[in-house]
């Protein structure tokens, strides 16, 4: 289902103890509107950036699309604790071992 579907983030709303986003999804003639929500308190204590927003809600729906049968999927979900976390770490940098150590005088 997932390869025919298009789909496209429309915008956000920022309510009083969430952030909505909206994507729009066409497949086959149909178009359906799905709303996704993070709570306002994972951007305040920083367990989510303002900017991962629509990227984490795109894959959370993209899942859900992949898996739902015969495009039964429901059109609002709240995205988890656990499914930022899980985001952050895939997407954080990698601290890499041992950095610059500079050259000693005697090293030449």
């Amino acid at each position: 289902m997932i390869a025919e579907a298009v789909v496209q983030y429309i915008g956000f709303q920022a309510m009083a103890l969430v952030r909505e986003y909206t994507f729009q999804v066409r497949e086959a003639g149909a178009q359906r509107e799905f709303k996704l929500s993070i709570e306002n308190a994972a951007f305040t204590s920083q367990r989510a950036k303002f900017q991962d927003g629509p990227g984490i809600c795109s894959l959370r729906l993209r899942t859900e699309l992949a898996s739902a049968m015969g495009g039964a999927a429901p059109e609002h979900y709240l995205i988890t604790g656990a499914e930022l976390d899980k985001f952050r770490e895939a997407h954080s940098p990698k601290s890499s071992r041992g950095g610059y150590t500079p050259k000693r005088d005697d090293d030449f």
